[in-house]
C-alpha cells in the first residue's frame, strides 16, 4: 500500500554564494519539523551557496566544445533526438537556434567537468545548471554529495531535531519502468542506474515514468523507490523549474543577463518538509 505524505515548502531568500544556509534552516525548520519528517534540499541551492559557480564568460571554448553547440545541439538535437525524447516544440525550437558562443562555452565547462558523453545532453549535464543562476554562471553538481547530507543532518540534530532524514534532489529526472531507475547524472542513492545521455534518450523515448533524481541521502535509510517518491512530492510542493530561456523571457533580458537581483525579486522554496501521514 502506497503511504501518504503532506508537504511544507519552506520559502526562503536567494541563497547566493556565501549564504549560511545551515543556519537559516535551523532556524525556519525549527517550530515546523516533527519526528521521522524527511528535509528535502535542493542539490543547486546548496551548490551556489557553496561557491560552486562558474562563470561561462570567462571560458575559452574549443574545437569539441564548438562543434556540440554548433552541429549536435542545433541539427542532432533539434532535428532527430528531440522529436525522439518527445521535447516541446518551444523547447525544439530553441534547441534548433542554440546560442553559438555562450553555448560552445557551456559545453567546454560540461567536457572538462563531467565528461564527452554527459556534454552530448541538451541540458543539465551531468547536473550543471544554468537556471535560477545570474549572468552567465552555471551551478556546478556536487562533488560529494553523501557528505554534505551528513553535515547538513549533523547541523540539524545540533539545532535538537530528533531522528530525521536529509535528501538532496535534483529537478532533472530519474526514469522508472517494472521497478527499475534510470538516470542520466550519478547519484550516491543506490538502486538508481546513471546511464548518460543513452538512458536520457531511451527513457524519454519510450516516455517512462519522470521524477526528480535523489542525490544522496543522511539519517533513516530511503529504498530508491521511496526515495523518488519523496523526491517527486518535494518537487510538486517547490514549483515547477523555470530554464534559463524562461528566467531571461521573464524579466525581458538577454540569456546571459538575469542579474542577482532579479533573481532575489522572485519566490524560492530551496528546502520542502515531506512528512508520512498516519492513519
Amino acid at each position: 500500500m502506497t503511504r501518504k505524505h503532506s508537504t511544507i515548502a519552506i520559502r526562503t531568500a536567494y541563497w547566493k554564494p556565501g549564504y549560511d544556509y545551515l543556519t537559516a534552516i535551523s532556524r525556519m525548520l525549527a517550530p515546523k519539523v516533527q519526528t521521522r519528517d524527511v528535509i528535502v534540499m535542493s542539490e543547486k541551492a546548496i551548490s551556489v551557496a557553496d561557491g560552486h559557480i562558474v562563470d561561462e564568460a570567462e571560458i575559452h571554448s574549443g574545437v569539441m566544445a564548438k562543434l556540440i553547440a554548433r552541429f549536435w545541439m542545433r541539427f542532432v538535437w533539434g532535428y532527430l533526438l528531440g522529436p525522439i525524447c518527445h521535447l516541446s516544440r518551444l523547447t525544439i525550437s530553441r534547441l534548433r537556434l542554440y546560442p553559438l558562443s555562450e553555448g560552445a562555452a557551456h559545453k567546454q565547462l560540461a567536457l572538462h567537468h563531467v565528461g564527452f558523453l554527459q556534454a552530448l545532453r541538451h541540458g543539465s549535464e551531468g547536473g550543471i545548471d544554468t537556471s535560477n543562476v545570474p549572468y552567465s554562471y552555471a551551478s556546478l553538481p556536487l562533488k560529494h554529495p553523501d557528505m554534505i547530507a551528513r553535515n547538513i543532518l549533523e547541523a540539524l540534530l545540533k539545532a535538537s531535531f530528533k531522528d530525521i532524514t536529509v535528501l538532496i534532489v535534483d529537478s532533472d529526472k530519474t526514469y522508472t519502468s517494472r521497478g527499475i531507475h534510470i538516470s542520466s547524472r550519478p547519484t550516491t542513492v543506490q538502486g538508481i542506474l546513471a546511464l548518460g545521455v543513452i538512458g536520457y534518450v531511451l527513457c524519454r523515448s519510450l516516455k517512462l515514468r519522470a521524477r526528480s533524481t535523489p542525490i544522496a541521502q543522511a539519517g533513516h535509510y530511503l529504498r530508491a523507490e521511496e526515495a523518488l517518491r519523496i523526491a517527486a512530492l518535494a518537487n510538486r510542493a517547490r514549483g515547477s523549474g523555470r530554464t534559463a530561456w524562461d528566467m531571461a523571457e521573464q524579466f525581458g533580458v538577454g540569456l546571459t543577463s538575469v542579474s542577482w537581483e532579479s533573481l532575489g525579486s522572485i519566490e524560492h522554496r530551496p528546502v520542502v518538509i515531506v512528512r508520512e501521514i498516519f492513519q
